[in-house]
């Protein structure tokens, strides 16, 4: 019994792996650097996105590992997996964060998903340029860029809190 049930683990798990790298398909490439992504949709500006509080943002590493984390407000999946994303990002230094909300009906629907949340890292509020430009299909979505802003790793859908850690390495 105990066998069988190893294999099924076995099955279940290389399935989803699977099914994860089919769905990363459609994403960017890693070792993409972002100024390609910039160069290939002249309409984005990725140096200036506004943020949740009235200010900007650079969807841009600066001198460290940096986590652009793709949500939307109404998606459950995201709900599920933003406080992997606040653990890591509260446990790590030198790890950048920025959250970038899409496709929300108004910024009173962001903050409610942040406040809900207590998250501590810049949201930025996209639009259809900066989905376009990096290629998001589903929710959450996340790149992981080196100091250099090349993408090194990817992934949509839920994340654990050692998955993206692992990720960022």
């Amino acid at each position: 019994m105990l066998r069988s049930f190893s294999i099924q683990a076995i099955i279940f798990l290389v399935a989803f792996q699977l099914l994860s790298l089919l769905r990363e398909t459609s994403m960017l490439a890693t070792d993409t650097p972002l100024s390609e992504v910039v160069s290939s949709n002249q309409g984005v500006n990725i140096d200036k996105v506004p943020t949740l509080m009235g200010e900007t943002v650079s969807l841009n590493a600066q001198g460290k590992t940096t986590i652009l984390y793709f949500f939307a407000p109404w998606c459950q999946v995201c709900h599920a997996s933003i406080g992997n994303l606040q653990a890591l990002y509260q446990k790590n230094e030198q790890l950048d964060v920025i959250a970038v909300a899409m496709d929300f009906t108004s910024n009173k629907e962001v903050m409610a998903f942040t406040s809900k949340h207590q998250l501590t890292f810049p949201i930025a509020l996209g639009n259809e340029a900066i989905k376009q430009s990096f290629e998001i299909s589903g929710y959450p979505s996340y790149y992981v860029l080196n100091e250099e802003n090349v993408i090194i790793g990817k992934s949509m859908g839920y994340s654990s809190e050692l998955g993206l850690f692992l990720r960022s390495l």
